[in-house]
């Protein structure tokens, strides 16, 4: 089942707005990079390596530095944005600046570590129904503070909580043991907060880089294994990899497959004209039929509704000076979508 068109929009305006920024920062040439000596000295170490395939070591170190910062954007802001908007979920931050800390029992704690010390020691194997038997307990008791702890998506429904932490698919040596500490004690204070309700809370990576059959496909076995104390101290239940994760994010199948359609249809070597050819005003007089056949390929509905009824639009806002300016603002500033001239306009077409 496809996604719904509202889901599509945002998620193109989320491709946009990463591909705006990724065209600003391009390195066109490596100017800033002239001396860069510590680099180049390691890097003769490589030139064997680097024959027929990099001729100018300055624009690798710039193109490989923009490279990186595309992982980090990717990382930090567009798998999270895009699951929140697949799932209708959010970020929470149970810390003392954001929504509070919140509260385990003794025994709760004393769970969590125990369960940490037998996986670190070995002395037992990741096992999820017999890790939530262990925290999941209503005896009352003293009450000691949770550990601060973010939850990258999280969703709350009428009887489950799922909770989510989207992890890099390389992942630094040794950040398991944290990260598992991390899931234990905040299913345990998610439990005793919302009581009545089932607590899943997993590890999720958006991709499987060692799968070679598919870019959507997935061995999970073989993954784990791939990460240094992964299977040591997760297991293969409670981690959701690449075209699973997107799957359970929308509920629907084939979800990191459209997700990846969309990507495709707009980062083409076009892209930066296409956006520029939207953002002036005067194309839509010149050529109206380029210019929705545009906005359709970047399944920029809501400016399609508006252009669609520009006719009625200029109607209803005539002579009033507020409005016009409203009108002739850019549909983009630095790559993101002027949502509050969609929202006024929108609101002159709806009569309100």
């Amino acid at each position: 089942m496809a996604l719904s068109q509202d889901k599509i929009e945002r998620i193109s305006l989320e491709v946009i707005k990463v591909l705006f920024a990724c065209f600003d920062n391009f390195p066109e040439d490596a100017a800033n990079n002239r001396n860069a000596p510590f680099h180049k000295a390691f890097l003769n170490a490589f030139a064997d390596k680097f024959q027929d395939k990099v001729s100018n070591i300055p624009f690798f170190i710039s193109l490989s530095s923009w490279l990186q910062g595309l992982n980090t954007t990717l990382g930090q802001a567009f798998f999270e944005n895009v699951a929140h908007i697949l799932s209708n979920g959010e970020k929470r931050e149970y810390t003392s600046k954001k929504l509070g800390n919140l509260s385990v029992t003794k025994q709760q704690k004393e769970a969590v570590n125990s369960i940490i010390t037998e996986l670190s020691t070995a002395n037992a194997l990741p096992n999820l129904n017999s890790e939530n038997q262990k925290l999941f307990i209503n005896e009352s008791g003293d009450l000691v503070s949770a550990i601060d702890f973010s939850v990258d998506v999280f969703f709350e429904d009428a009887e489950q909580i799922t909770a989510i932490e989207l992890k890099s698919v390389r992942p630094n040596s040794g950040e398991m043991r944290g990260e598992k500490q991390k899931i234990l004690e905040g299913k345990a204070a998610l439990f005793k907060k919302f009581q009545g309700k089932k607590i899943k809370f997993f590890i999720g990576f958006p991709f499987d880089p060692t799968n070679e059959e598919s870019e959507t496909g997935y061995d999970k076995t073989r993954f784990l294994g791939s990460i240094i104390n992964m299977n040591k101290f997760f297991a293969a239940d409670e981690v959701l990899l690449a075209s699973e994760l997107w799957d359970f994010l929308s509920g629907e199948a084939s979800t990191m497959e459209q997700l990846l359609q969309i990507i495709n249809a707009i980062a083409t070597t076009e892209f930066l004209s296409k956006y520029n050819f939207l953002n002036e005003h005067k194309n839509k007089l010149q050529n109206i039929e380029l210019y929705k056949q545009t906005l359709r390929e970047w399944n920029l509905y809501s400016e399609l509704k508006l252009v669609s009824n520009e006719t009625s639009i200029r109607e209803k806002i005539g002579f009033d000076k507020k409005l016009n300016r409203v009108f002739n603002q850019l549909i983009f500033k630095n790559g993101e979508y002027n949502f509050d001239r969609y929202n006024v306009l929108n609101n002159l077409l709806l009569g309100s």
